[in-house]
């Protein structure tokens, strides 16, 4: 197959996301992967910098997880799970909240994080109707993104994401970004105006990644869940992008010693292999749904939920994080600390830093956000080098899976010195 053949034929027939296919460049035609690189036609190979959207953490075609995939497939592929139970569903449900913040009790499944966090909203709200106290406000925050479907854009930042369906989102209570010193004085302030009205707040725990990995302390979040907590008001901790060590613990809760009544994961709980989503939540939780009345059941549900081989591939990810990749993990920190501060001398790199695996830094430049040109070319520039990377308008990051060799990351940031050379 020739180089060119491929994003051809897709520019017949695809429709990307996340893509303005007018004047948009072919596609990056790719065949396989190897651990943290990926191969196209010609054996040319490209350094997975992104994880391929944050999701494969362990490196691409792990024979630990491809193995599990297969002897499951051959077993049972899938099974209705309403009304129908299966080891892998069991299974993973045991493993995961065994290592998931204590308090977590149910693990909910679902397809990926935007239904995860639909599933947690629909959770918290009818959590509080069940026990006879309807709440309806939603609390999030500023410059936060949960996802692409209705209700997850609901508690999303208002900007270019969700402008195409403003009218048809539900109005949810704002409040100031992390890092910024008046969010706990706002969260305050609506506690004591609104306290008994507001359901639940969703946060990005650490890390707010689409909106540029804008990264924020443990000791807020902490406070955060402490004076929730005592007005009632239900935490849900989006750990889609976060979770599975990307700040360094399992979880990015963790950090501050915090224990969510809701946590939604996804990405890299198959290890990137396969979509699968989860909403656990605590037993308190669940007990508000049982009852003589059916109409207290949770009414969501998906065709795939608890695929047996997503769930397999998932058990077999999970089995992965063990000491060795929480060492790669913390080798993976240590190089992005040595490599941001050699950037940082830079004029135009703003604001470097670091938490875990995940390494990002802001491009000077007078207009900023996701539609900024200030990184324009530089996606082209790696794939010339042999790196992928995909910028988030004006802020460059690196997040790269944890197989990933500390000379291979090097490789990553010697090309981001050649492009802040020569742009």
């Amino acid at each position: 197959m020739s180089k060119s053949g491929l994003p051809a034929r897709d520019a017949r027939v695809c429709w990307h996301p996340w893509t303005q296919h007018f004047g948009q460049t072919p596609p990056v035609p790719v065949i396989r992967g190897e651990g943290a690189w990926l191969v196209g036609p010609g054996n040319q190979r490209y350094l997975d910098a992104i994880s391929s959207w944050w999701v494969t953490v362990h490196g691409h075609a792990h024979p630990a997880i491809a193995a599990a995939i297969g002897a499951q497939a051959a077993l049972l592929d899938q099974v209705i799970f309403a009304g129908c139970t299966h080891e892998p569903a069991v299974g993973l449900a045991e493993e995961l909240l065994a290592r998931l913040p204590s308090g977590l009790a149910r693990i909910f499944y679902s397809d990926d994080g935007s239904t995860a966090v639909e599933v947690a909203l629909k959770m918290a709200l009818q959590f509080h109707r069940n026990r006879g106290s309807p709440r309806s406000v939603m609390l999030a925050l500023e410059d936060a993104y949960h996802g692409d479907t209705f209700g997850a854009m609901s508690v999303s930042a208002r900007g270019v994401f969700t402008a195409a369906f403003q009218d048809q989102l539900f109005a949810v209570e704002r409040l100031p970004a992390p890092g910024d010193p008046g969010l706990l004085p706002a969260l305050d302030r609506m506690l004591d105006h609104r306290g008994s009205e507001i359901a639940a707040i969703i946060v990005e725990p650490l890390v707010q990644g689409a909106a540029g990995m804008r990264m924020w302390d443990a000791a807020t979040l902490r406070a955060l869940a402490g004076k929730v907590r005592s007005e009632g008001v239900l935490l849900i901790a989006d750990e889609v992008m976060t979770g599975f060590g990307r700040t360094g613990p399992l979880f990015a809760c963790e950090h501050a010693d915090v224990s969510p009544d809701l946590i939604c994961l996804s990405k890299g709980l198959t290890g990137g292999s396969l979509p699968l989503g989860v909403t656990a939540a605590t037993e308190e939780v669940f007990e508000a749904f049982l009852g003589a009345d059916r109409r207290t059941a949770l009414f969501h549900g998906h065709s795939y939920t608890a695929n047996p081989i997503a769930c397999a591939a998932a058990r077999a990810s999970l089995a992965l994080f063990d000491e060795r990749s929480a060492d790669q993990r913390r080798t993976l920190e240590a190089v992005h600390r040595d490599e941001m501060s050699r950037l940082a001398r830079y004029p135009r790199v703003v604001a470097p830093r670091v938490l875990g695996t995940i390494a990002a830094f802001d491009l000077a430049d007078s207009e900023t956000g996701y539609l900024s040109s200030a990184a324009r070319g530089l996606t082209a520039f790696g794939l010339e080098r042999g790196v992928l990377l995909r910028p988030l308008g004006s802020v460059v990051y690196v997040m790269p899976p944890y197989c990933t060799r500390p000379e291979e990351l090097r490789q990553v940031y010697a090309v981001l010195g050649e492009f802040l050379e020569t742009r």
